[in-house]
């Protein structure tokens, strides 16, 4: 019987996730997390009975939307778990009380059939408010600890997309897509200009047409309103907290959140990060943060910053208004500094300018004097603290860590996944020792047979070192087929987190050893490498894809890298593409998802244009051997077997660019198969697609490399 092996971490943590083995090569020379947190409860060994599957990953449960108490001593989160007859999921609400040995989250927000989400404590302490769709839309809803019953806090006409609750616990900044020319929170109209009749037909006078995966509604916006709580507990509209002339989405689409919104801690004035919805939009990474008070005057904060500001996070004490900065216009994929600014004397200081990371969240502790933030770090997610002198501090070793909730007292509870298990919440007290809080998947994964998981290092182009992971089967005997999977982004990482998506667990359980390869241009690493790729998709990482598999049949001689299929999505689709035309006898199958064919007709096509022209050299008419890195130039060369799977409504990478790739391969007689998603963007998110899109994955890799 296989059991569940520990590891201790160097801040002194246990981890306990999908039972998992975890070790490193010689060069690495860093101990290896293993597992979840458990604190200080026994370990019991669990008997390991089957494989995941397809239909563990899709049905698994997801924590997220974590709040803390005034006190510190309560956290709220929501919890969604999947229906998979009816194909979706439903989100409810906990409670769970910190300070107290073994004790139980408490369900208290929850309807059949309706969702509760992104719970939020008064200040006070003695509620919860939250959204919820039980009266048939998205409106605030409010949870009374003390007598347990709940009520509904708004009734607007428009579908609230957020809230946050000012200091005093008096007023209520909320959001969602309303007219421009609406003066409340949702009117009768949506304020679509683009709509003149008498037929059906949308007219439009500027770029960003559509957005990700929806058509754009010109006149209506993303907008911030405030409003006030009444004795009765209801929401009343007050006013909108966004100049008049300031046309825009705030907070930004299409994944902009409650990180972009903030209360000043006198109640008084806000903070939002907002995009111009102008001429430049689809050019422009310009996102500022404007600072609006009660009384209507707006402005905007970060005007000489061409690049992106945002995450705007004003110090408890009110002396400071912490954000992240981007340097360079154009670049979505830009350092994020971490920037101070004296309330006071408006003086401006980068107090992360010196440290070669980028910051992806931001906390303030309850004693102002320090920051929590969290930053990529080779293939890990740590939590760091930041003290107002720019020192950077690492709390955490392994895993991708999630929002960090400092508590009054000076611990933190944050949120934490691998590769090996999904989110759990953790307690870090001021002495840095953890305590597990929830295993809210405890029931699945102790049935599921372990994986080993390996983090090694290789040179890569230009003789620099390059990192990567392999996941494989644990106790396995005999050679194992090996599937490579290659990261989109570019600018991103195949990290040791969880993914519902591209998850490396779920591959490996079906008998696979797993590599991933962060190639130059992945983030974690500094900002120079990741800024090697630009005008360059097709030379470096390609050759450290290649050095990458030489190293790994060296590093574990079990791989069979022989017996081999590679898989990517979105710049991993394109390198797909570009493998079949520059490296078309090294695989047995290729697994295409929304990948670049045409670099030309990308150009064209995509929505957000700063992307593709930063990337690979301006306007397409304006690019220096712009023909260089295209496949479509190489499509007289491709032989391997590929699998190409889109979503109809990804306006990222459109799905033509997949029908073109089936073309080629068809009339190349290269044995294919094409896989539409007619209700998924460039993701697919719907429990059932999920279930189909992974089944066609393993019959596509199976039949190349298994033989069925």
């Amino acid at each position: 019987m296989r059991k569940t092996q520990l590891a201790m971490v160097s801040s002194g943590a246990i981890f306990l996730r999908v039972p998992v083995t975890l070790t490193s090569v010689p060069t690495m020379n860093k101990t290896i997390l293993l597992a979840a947190i458990i604190g200080t409860s026994a370990l019991s060994t669990t008997a390991v009975a089957r494989p995941m599957t397809e239909t563990d990953l899709a049905t698994m449960k997801r924590l997220s939307g974590a709040a803390a108490s005034p006190d510190g001593t309560m956290i709220a989160y929501q919890l969604r778990e999947t229906d998979l007859e009816a194909n979706k999921g439903k989100t409810d609400l906990y409670l769970l009380k910190l300070g107290t040995p073994n004790t139980q989250p408490m369900l208290f927000a929850s309807k059949p059939d309706k969702n509760e989400h992104d719970p939020a404590f008064a200040p006070d302490g003695k509620s919860i408010f939250y959204l919820s769709n039980e009266s048939g839309s998205e409106q605030i809803w409010r949870y009374d600890i003390a007598s347990g019953t709940t009520s509904q806090a708004s009734n607007f006409k428009a579908d609230v997309s957020g809230f946050k609750i000012s200091p005093d616990g008096m007023k209520f900044a909320v959001w969602g897509d309303v007219a421009r020319d609406c003066m409340e929170f949702g009117c009768d109209k949506d304020g679509d200009t683009s709509k003149p009749g008498p037929g059906t037909g949308r007219e439009y006078d500027q770029l960003m047409v559509r957005h990700w995966d929806a058509w754009e509604t010109p006149g209506n916006y993303s907008r911030v309103f405030t409003a006030v709580l009444g004795a009765d507990g209801k929401l009343g509209t007050l006013g909108i907290a966004m100049d008049g002339n300031l046309v825009g989405d705030a907070p930004s689409k299409p994944f902009g959140g409650g990180e972009e919104i903030a209360w000043a801690p006198d109640s008084k004035s806000l903070f939002y990060t907002l995009r111009k919805a102008d001429n430049d939009e689809a050019k422009s990474t310009n996102l500022d943060i404007y600072h609006a008070d009660l009384t209507g005057v707006v402005h905007n904060g970060t005007p000489g910053n061409a690049a992106t500001d945002t995450m705007p996070a004003p110090s408890p004490d009110g002396k400071y208004l912490a954000y992240a900065a981007m340097a360079r216009a154009g670049y979505e994929a830009d350092r994020l500094v971490l920037m101070l600014r004296d309330m006071k004397t408006g003086k401006v200081a980068a107090l992360t300018d010196k440290w070669d990371r980028s910051v992806g969240s931001i906390a303030w502790a309850s004693d102002s004097k320090s920051l929590l933030v969290t930053a990529q770090d080779v293939l890990e997610t740590p939590l760091y603290r930041v003290d107002l002198k720019g020192k950077v501090t690492r709390l955490t070793e392994r895993g991708h860590i999630g929002a960090a909730l400092p508590l009054k007292n000076g611990g933190i509870v944050y949120s934490i996944d691998s590769i090996s298990g999904p989110a759990d919440l953790v307690h870090m007290d001021t002495k840095g020792k953890t305590t597990r809080l929830t295993n809210v998947n405890a029931e699945t994964l102790g049935t599921l047979d372990p994986v080993n998981y390996q983090k090694f290092d290789f040179a890569g182009a230009n003789g620099e070192q390059v990192f990567g992971q392999i996941i494989k089967p644990q106790n396995v005997i005999g050679k194992l087929p090996v599937l490579l999977l290659v990261h989109g982004g570019p600018q991103g990482t195949f990290n040791n987190s969880w993914s519902y998506r591209w998850n490396p667990a779920v591959m490996a359980s079906q008998g696979y050893a797993v590599v991933s390869i962060d190639f130059h241009g992945s983030t974690g690493y500094g900002q120079k490498f990741t800024d090697s790729i630009n005008k360059d998709w097709g030379g470096k990482p390609l050759e450290d894809l290649k050095l990458g598999m030489d190293a790994v049949a060296k590093i574990d001689t079990q791989l069979d890298t022989a017996n081999t299929c590679a898989l990517g999505g979105s710049y991993g689709g394109y390198m797909m593409n570009w493998i079949s035309g520059n490296w078309p006898d090294r695989f047995k199958c290729l697994v295409n998802h929304a990948g670049i064919f045409d670099l030309r007709a990308m150009a064209y096509e995509t929505e957000e244009l700063w992307f593709d022209q930063w990337d690979n050299g301006g306007p397409w008419t304006a690019r220096t051997d712009a023909e260089k890195w295209n496949p479509v130039n190489h499509v007289v060369k491709w032989k391997t077997p590929t699998l190409v799977i889109h979503g109809e409504k990804d306006y990222r990478i459109p799905y033509s660019q997949s029908l073109a790739a089936f073309t080629a391969l068809q009339q190349l007689g290269v044995e294919s198969k094409l896989l539409v998603f007619p209700d998924e963007n460039h993701w697919v998110l719907k429990p059932k697609n999920s279930i189909q899109w992974y089944q066609t994955v393993f019959d596509w890799v199976g039949k190349h490399l298994k033989g069925k």
